[in-house]
C-alpha cells in the first residue's frame, strides 16, 4: 500500500457526488491536514458539505477556483466523487475557461479518461499538484480478500475471470470500468451512465424476465483501465454499490485490490452480510491473494 503524501499545506478537494469526498476529507483530517471542499453545484451533497470548510463552484469556474484556492493556501488538489459527463452547453465557463475553450472542446472528443487526464493537466499548468485519493489516504484503497463474511465460490471466480478479461479487452476504447457477468454470460457493460445505473439496468432486466439466470448468481467486476491516470477517477465502491448489487440479485462484488477506492468499508461489509453477498478485493489476474 502506498504511503500518504506528507504536506502541511491545505488540501483542495473538488467534490462531486456520493460519500467518497467526505471519506477522503475525514481521512486527511485524521492525518492532521486541513481540507477545503470545492463543492460542485448539482452534484455535491449540500447537507454533508456544510460540515467542512467549503466553497460552492459551478462546473467551468476554473478562474474562481484558482483565486479561492490560492487564498486558502491550497497547493494540492484531489478530484473525487461521482460526476456525470457534463454537457458542454450546460457548463458555466468563466473567462479563464473561455480562453481555453478550443482545447476543452478537443478534450470532450474522447472517453472519460481522455477528458479527465486533460483536465488534470490544466490544473497542473496553473500551479497545482494533482493527487489521487490514494496519495492522501492510502487506507481508502480496497484490501486483498473479502470485507464480507461471504466469499466467492468456484462459479463466481469463473465469472470474475471473464469480467476482468472483458475489461482488459475494452480498456483501449475508454468505455467504462465495470461489467456484470452471471454464469459466464455478460449481462451489462458500464457506459457513461456509471455503475449505479448499470446495476439498475440489470435489476430492471431481471424484473422484466429478460435475464434467465437465477437470483443470487452474477458478479459486478470493477477494474481500472489499462494506462489510466490513477490520480483521477479510480474505480470506487460505496454503500450504494452494495444496494445496487442486492437489487440486481447478484452474488457479489469483486474489485481489484490496491487500485479501487472504498468508502465506508464497515458499512459496506455489514450491508453485504445482511444480504449474504460478498465484497472482495482481488488481484488483477482474477485471483485472491
Amino acid at each position: 500500500m502506498p504511503e500518504a503524501t506528507n504536506d502541511a499545506s491545505a488540501l483542495a478537494i473538488i467534490c462531486g457526488g456520493g460519500s467518497l469526498p467526505f471519506a477522503l476529507a475525514d481521512a486527511a483530517k485524521r492525518r492532521g491536514r486541513r481540507v477545503v471542499l470545492f463543492a460542485l453545484r448539482g452534484w455535491a451533497d449540500p447537507q454533508r458539505v456544510v460540515a467542512y470548510p467549503h466553497h460552492w463552484v459551478w462546473m467551468g469556474q476554473l478562474g474562481r477556483f484558482i483565486r479561492i484556492a490560492a487564498a486558502e493556501g491550497c497547493r494540492d488538489v484531489v478530484l473525487i466523487g461521482s460526476v456525470e459527463r457534463p454537457s458542454f452547453w450546460l457548463m458555466r465557463p468563466d473567462l479563464l475557461v473561455l480562453s481555453l475553450m478550443p482545447r476543452i472542446i478537443r478534450l470532450f472528443r474522447g472517453g472519460d479518461d481522455h477528458l479527465q487526464s486533460g483536465v488534470g493537466r490544466i490544473f497542473e499548468e496553473h500551479g497545482f499538484r494533482v493527487l489521487g485519493p490514494q496519495d492522501v489516504a492510502p487506507e481508502l484503497l480496497m484490501p486483498h480478500g473479502a470485507i464480507s463474511s461471504s466469499v466467492p465460490n468456484q462459479r463466481d471466480w469463473a465469472d470474475i475471470s471473464l469480467g476482468l478479461a472483458l475489461l482488459r479487452a475494452t480498456s483501449p476504447f475508454d468505455i467504462g470500468q465495470a461489467v456484470i457477468v452471471a454464469n459466464q454470460q455478460v449481462l451489462a457493460v458500464e457506459g457513461p451512465e456509471g455503475t449505479d445505473q448499470t446495476l439498475a439496468r440489470v435489476a430492471e432486466l431481471r424484473r422484466n424476465g429478460r435475464i434467465r439466470t437465477p437470483a443470487g448468481v452474477g458478479v459486478l467486476v470493477k477494474a481500472a483501465k489499462i494506462g489510466q491516470d490513477h490520480r483521477i477517477d479510480l474505480p470506487s465502491i460505496g454503500p450504494h454499490t452494495v444496494d445496487g448489487a442486492i437489487a440486481a440479485s447478484l452474488a457479489g462484488i469483486a474489485v481489484v485490490a490496491g487500485s479501487t477506492i472504498v468508502a465506508e468499508p464497515e458499512r459496506i461489509g455489514a450491508a453485504a452480510d445482511r444480504a449474504k453477498i460478498f465484497v472482495a478485493g482481488i488481484d488483477a489476474d482474477g485471483t485472491a491473494q
